[in-house]
């Protein structure tokens, strides 16, 4: 695979080309980043031309990018709101004489961290994030054994990492499915049908009719999660 940037009707542009048979062109938030997936066969000109003529639908996507409501910079702080599973919880932070930080969720909207005397916000950033890692991995773990058992498919490794373009990603070739670990901030069936959307690559490494067929029997209503999930608030990305 090759990356250029190129520059169509005065917009940066990533293109990257790759043994494929079809041009795709994608807008991706935070900041409404056009990128194109290309076959290695196809000329720049013609590149530039499928652009120009999506022009008009990529200023609609990026335009709503713009105007997504945003999650704050959080400083990992007491009375902080953060999201866990779609729910906004208030982040109470408590210091203790040990060297061992602590979280919990207490009742249905606070979070609490009880951290060493000397801990620092990065320190605090670091431990939540982990402590998302691990509830997200501990929820998905039974949609993704349950999901590869309908579908039949058998995926060789499943992972969590930060991802600034995608939900999810799944490499049909190795097996390799990723989840973004943005979404334990999101509510539960979002991440059920990620993970359905990412085994279903297994079955078809498209959005092809045979891939939509598999999510339209399995999660009919995905079209609707889906939405609702993308307009949920985007991360500031500095958290």
């Amino acid at each position: 695979m090759s990356i250029e940037n190129l520059t169509i009707g005065g917009t940066q542009v990533e293109v990257h080309r790759k043994k494929i048979k079809n041009l795709h062109v994608g807008v991706y938030p935070p900041d409404g980043r056009i990128r194109v997936a290309a076959p290695d066969s196809i000329s720049t000109d013609a590149i530039m031309t499928a652009v120009l003529t999506r022009m008009d639908w990529i200023r609609r996507r990026q335009s709503r990018f713009h105007s997504q409501e945003r999650q704050s910079v959080r400083r990992y702080v007491s009375g902080e709101t953060h999201y866990f599973l779609g729910r906004p919880l208030r982040l109470t932070v408590t210091e203790c004489d040990t060297k061992v930080h602590r979280i919990s969720i207490e009742g249905r909207d606070r979070l609490h961290l009880s951290v060493p005397a000397d801990s620092t916000p990065e320190n605090r950033r670091k431990w939540i994030r982990n402590w998302r890692r691990a509830q997200l991995r501990e929820l998905a773990a039974p949609y993704a054994e349950t999901w590869a058992s309908t579908l039949k498919v058998a995926p060789t490794f499943w992972g969590i990492r930060e991802m600034r373009t995608k939900w999810g990603s799944c490499n049909p070739k190795t097996g390799r499915v990723w989840l973004n670990l943005e979404l334990s901030k999101k509510p539960v069936e979002a991440i059920n049908y990620v993970v359905l959307h990412e085994l279903a690559h297994l079955i078809s490494p498209r959005h092809d009719e045979r891939f939509i067929a598999t999510l339209d029997a399995h999660m009919p209503r995905w079209r609707q999660i889906r939405s609702e999930l993308n307009a949920l608030p985007l991360s500031s990305w500095s958290e």
